[in-house]
């Protein structure tokens, strides 16, 4: 069995992951930034000549990258959230080879995911949000696409899913703007600086999606992510029955959790 644990910012996830990781201790933890088979959130896929370019232009952290880095054939995956440093726009550079965000076209997009999906043959694994939260942002907001394309794009991921032992265990969050300000506070500096939200906002507000619908701050962000998580729940209903188990966010028990398969 694999477990992914999936939900809108703010609903718990890595809290459950912990809670579920301490049952299932013979588990792979994968966090989000973490190197994933499935997934490439906070990480730069990059060839080989743009990696030695990397290297040689921070020199003085060689080191750290190599040691957060992974070869895929050709290619290079650099954990780069996970490289300590405070060389300005080391991040921000690195970002850029992000497959998310709208940063690749949409055929290399798919083919990514796909085949990063196809490929992936283990077992006891838990993940953190690496099947809905950033392909469907990156399509809902970078890309435009409509839920039924979205779909559409699930049925293949169901596909290439096919027989690998997979259980969603969805958080479902009842009250968004709640949620929202509750982690707002909880992901604040000592003077009360919202530096998540702040990301958040700047994110959201700068996506097409966004300007095209004319949304924006938070009013914006929370219509956004009631429509994501229906279409999510949807996803799950349609394309994963009876491999999806849906918790309350924040209010599910010790016992939920035991009950789960696997």
């Amino acid at each position: 069995m694999n477990y992914f644990i999936e939900g809108l910012q703010g609903s718990g996830k890595s809290t459950l992951l912990q809670k579920l990781s301490k049952r299932r201790g013979d588990y792979t933890v994968i966090r989000e930034g973490d190197y994933s088979p499935v997934e490439l959130a906070w990480c730069a896929r990059v060839n080989g000549a743009e990696y030695q370019e990397i290297l040689t232009k921070y020199s003085d952290i060689r080191s750290r990258i190599e040691e957060k880095t992974v070869s895929e054939g050709e290619s290079k995956i650099i954990c780069y959230t996970r490289v300590a440093t405070d060389i300005p726009g080391f991040y921000k550079e690195l970002g850029q080879f992000e497959i998310y965000h709208g940063l690749v076209s949409y055929d290399a997009f798919k083919s990514i995911v796909l085949s990063r999906f196809e490929k992936w043959n283990q077992d006891k694994n838990l993940f953190e949000c690496s099947l809905f939260q950033n392909i469907v942002e990156d399509m809902i907001l970078f890309r435009q696409a409509t839920d039924e394309e979205i779909i559409a794009f699930y049925r293949l991921v169901r596909r290439a899913l096919e027989g690998k032992g997979v259980h969603i265990v969805y958080l479902k969050t009842e009250d968004i703007r709640s949620s929202l300000d509750a982690v707002r506070k909880e992901r604040s500096d000592d003077q009360g600086n919202e530096l998540w939200f702040s990301m958040l906002r700047a994110y959201f507000n700068e996506s097409p999606y966004a300007k095209a619908h004319a949304l924006a701050d938070e009013d914006g962000i929370i219509t956004h992510l009631a429509h994501r998580q229906a279409l999510e729940l949807r996803i799950c209903e349609e394309l994963f029955p009876g491999e999806t188990t849906i918790l309350i966010s924040k209010e599910y028990t010790d016992d939920d959790i035991a009950r789960l398969p696997g």
